[in-house]
């Protein structure tokens, strides 16, 4: 069944609530999705010399010995902010020089997002459990999108939980289901995109970032999308930039959107939405199936 949220903040005086903001809409959404949660924050973006990378490890870890192992190793300036089971990373060189010397010298972490401003923090759990535990009332931002998760198709893991980030800066959240996951996991695969579950959404994500990387807009990777992906499905996809939002032409899934002066928002229903201040008095509506919705900078 599953439940989205994303919340654009408009009025960039509301940034240092987005936290607080979004675990509201979360929380709402428990009885859709009470075996995990999991967020994707866009927030503090680094210097384009920087990147930005979310890892995570379950059980307890020498965060700081991988912070001195990394410099070493990296010959690079490294910041790391711990989160509960997850860690922000931030080293002044490239990505994917990051991403290779973690995967060759620390293959027990699991990198979780990359880019300059995104953070995912996902866990097994209540959603109220994770707000707690993430202590997402005092992070702040720009945007994020939020997942409740109730698992039809893969393990209740960490792993499996939502969002799933394969691209700089990209992720996305997914209520509904694939039916070509499998065959599109392979040929995806045979493309070069990493992908480490079994998950459909994770597919999904991969999708558009072969897509993005193919040279297609993220308007366009989705419209394509509604012609190569099967199934029914309501998308929401992040960027460092805004999100968007995309149902199956049949559109059997929920979703309802809302607007002000000060925010866009989207949830699975409107009980989350209604959470957010000057809910009352915002424009609101069903998106369209098929149809790409986007907002940003």
């Amino acid at each position: 069944m599953c439940g989205i949220v994303g919340i654009y903040l408009k009025n960039k005086d509301l940034n240092p609530e987005l936290g607080k903001l979004l675990a509201a809409m979360l929380i709402e959404m428990s009885d859709r999705g009470p075996d995990s949660a999991g967020i994707a924050l866009y927030r503090d973006p680094v210097a384009d010399s920087s990147c930005k990378l979310t890892l995570h490890v379950a059980g307890e870890y020498d965060w700081d010995s991988l912070r001195k192992d990394m410099a070493a190793g990296l010959t690079a300036d490294i910041k790391l902010d711990i989160h509960a089971s997850h860690a922000v990373v931030i080293a002044s060189t490239d990505v994917a020089s990051v991403q290779d010397w973690l995967r060759t010298e620390h293959p027990e972490l699991r990198i979780m997002s990359a880019g300059s401003a995104i953070e995912i923090y996902k866990e097994k759990g209540l959603p109220r459990e994770f707000v707690s535990q993430f202590k997402l009332h005092e992070l702040n931002g720009s945007h994020a999108l939020g997942h409740t998760r109730m698992a039809t198709e893969s393990a209740v893991t960490t792993e499996h939980s939502h969002p799933f980030s394969t691209g700089m800066d990209l992720c996305l959240v997914h209520n509904g289901s694939l039916s070509n996951h499998n065959r599109l996991r392979r040929q995806l695969r045979d493309e070069g995109v990493d992908i480490q579950t079994d998950n459909d959404t994770e597919v999904a994500a991969g999708y558009l970032m072969w897509r993005l990387r193919e040279g297609d807009s993220l308007e366009a990777a989705l419209e394509r999308a509604l012609m190569d992906l099967d199934g029914f499905y309501t998308f929401a996809v992040g960027t460092k930039d805004g999100f968007a939002v995309l149902r199956d032409p049949i559109a059997c899934k929920p979703a309802v959107m809302a607007e002000t002066d000060d925010w866009v928002a989207m949830s699975s229903e409107f009980r989350a939405i209604a959470q957010l201040p000057g809910a009352r008095n915002a424009t609101i509506w069903e998106p369209s199936p098929a149809t790409v919705y986007t907002w940003g900078h």
